[in-house]
């Protein structure tokens, strides 16, 4: 057997141009968001690193959701373009229920949710609470409890706090630390990262409102909350996506999540950290198009 060594890398796409911004306002507050597509209604949510956006994170992907689904990408209350509200008490009860005005607001009844990181403990917190609002749950890199199956996690789940600290903190943000930020704790292949996804980042990361929260440390994000005792109540299948080489948390992690939901589920994509979807979106689709489609059949 001849081995073909002339295969070229492995390459990940930057997103295109983003599509026309929408607005709603829900329950008080302000969200921003893109619309594409048409089909059963699927609801992004991105991840909380300095400079995430529904496009920065999902862009990439999209294109393959789009063909046959409504897909509405929405910036997480404090990122992008949405509001930039102070938010009081626990964190997930907050953002659930502005999420479900949104989706009220917007006309949707019930949805898939494709989430990244901070988003899906956003989904999670969501679907424990409004089952009926949730068909299925697909979630990556998220930490709804501080404890792992095998030891304390360390420290309880704040090195993302830690790590957008060290990127506002000293001489402020910078182009060259966003690159250390995302290279060293979202993607696995540094090479793969496009300078389109970086500028992105970075220059997000500059909006005068999110820089004014990171100087407020956690406060301005509400209280920690952990799930452990919310995530029996998910009725919903869920599909806890995992990089093998996150960053932040190991595939033991994800599969102990997926025993505490009651229709867990879990894939680990070899070869990408935190954000999976932006690292190999052609892999992360083919994966969750088939679960999506399997939901129905038990």
């Amino acid at each position: 057997m001849t081995i073909d060594t002339t295969s070229p890398a492995l390459t990940s796409p930057a997103a295109g141009p983003a599509p026309e911004s929408r607005f709603a306002t829900a329950d008080g507050v302000t969200y921003h968001y893109y619309e594409l597509g048409s089909g059963p209604d699927t609801i992004f949510l991105h991840g909380g690193g300095p400079g995430c956006t529904a496009w920065s994170d999902f862009g990439p992907v999209a294109p393959y959701f789009t063909e046959d689904r409504h897909c509405v990408l929405v910036d997480i209350l404090q990122y992008g373009q949405s509001e930039k509200c102070l938010i009081t008490g626990p964190m997930w009860d907050f953002h659930a229920a502005k999420t479900i005005a949104l989706m009220d607001e917007l006309g949707i009844e019930k949805a898939d949710f494709i989430c990244n990181s901070w988003g899906g403990t956003i989904a999670l917190n969501l679907a424990a609470l409004h089952p009926d609002r949730v068909r299925s749950l697909v979630v990556t890199g998220s930490m709804p409890v501080f404890y792992g199956p095998l030891a304390p996690l360390p420290e309880r789940g704040h090195r993302g706090r830690k790590a957008r600290d060290v990127y506002y903190g000293g001489e402020g943000p910078t182009r060259d630390k966003m690159r250390t930020l995302i290279t060293s704790l979202e993607w696995f292949d540094a090479d793969r990262l496009p300078e389109e996804t970086l500028d992105m980042r970075y220059e997000q990361s500059l909006d005068e409102g999110e820089r004014g929260l990171a100087a407020m440390s956690d406060s301005p994000r509400g209280d920690w909350q952990d799930l452990t005792e919310r995530l029996g109540q998910i009725e919903a299948p869920t599909l806890f996506m995992w990089g093998r080489e996150d960053a932040f948390l190991t595939p033991d992690y994800p599969m102990m999540l997926a025993r505490m939901v009651q229709r867990g589920n879990l894939h680990v994509m070899d070869h990408v950290s935190h954000h999976l979807q932006e690292e190999r979106p052609g892999a992360f689709h083919a994966v969750v198009d088939g679960f999506l489609r399997a939901i129905d059949h038990r």
